[in-house]
């Protein structure tokens, strides 16, 4: 009698981004089947699990760490994961969130909720997470393992990237970006 097959633990996170990378991935289509068929999506804001699991084999984490809440999800998901991945320009350098450190938390406050209003009203309490004096890239608060570039990535490039970490193999994105050697 053979062994069962154990399939790898997938989850996916979404920080502080805009979810295209999300997106992206959801366009790797039919390719998705191959994904399921070797990975369970065991975390994901495309399931219903509010709770990361003890232990998860690749989480794709898309968007900057931009709040306490940020810091203190990326933080206890990095201790959870054994390959974790930064999906995106948002995760890997900061790309748009970190736009508004140059400003500070409270002049980006102010322009949001002060000045850019039609009818005074006050700040939103207890909906909005407390931001970090600057928003950073994963990397910049624990460590990351592998890194897909792009504004998002395309479904290609997170196919491989994937197909390749579930082969137990780290992906050269060298080979697929325009940028490489």
């Amino acid at each position: 009698m053979s062994e069962p097959v154990t399939k790898a633990k997938l989850a996916t996170v979404w920080l502080d981004g805009c979810s295209g990378c999300h997106m992206s991935f959801l366009d790797m289509d039919e390719r998705l089947l191959e994904v399921a068929a070797r990975a369970e999506l065991v975390y994901s804001p495309l399931v219903d699990r509010k709770d990361f699991p003890e232990i998860v084999d690749i989480t794709l984490v898309e968007g900057a760490v931009s709040s306490e809440e940020d810091l203190r999800k990326i933080r206890h998901i990095r201790e959870h994961t054994r390959v974790l991945v930064s999906l995106g320009d948002c995760a890997v350098a900061g790309n748009v969130p970190t736009m508004r450190n140059p400003f500070g938390v409270e002049p980006v406050l102010s322009r949001a909720y002060d000045e850019n209003v039609t009818a005074p009203a006050p700040r939103p309490r207890g909906v909005i997470p407390v931001l970090l004096q600057a928003a950073r890239p994963v990397h910049a608060v624990v460590p990351v393992d592998v890194y897909i570039p792009g504004c998002p990535p395309s479904a290609e490039t997170i196919h491989y990237a994937v197909s390749e970490l579930l082969a137990g193999r780290k992906p050269e994105l060298r080979k697929l970006t325009r940028f490489g050697a």
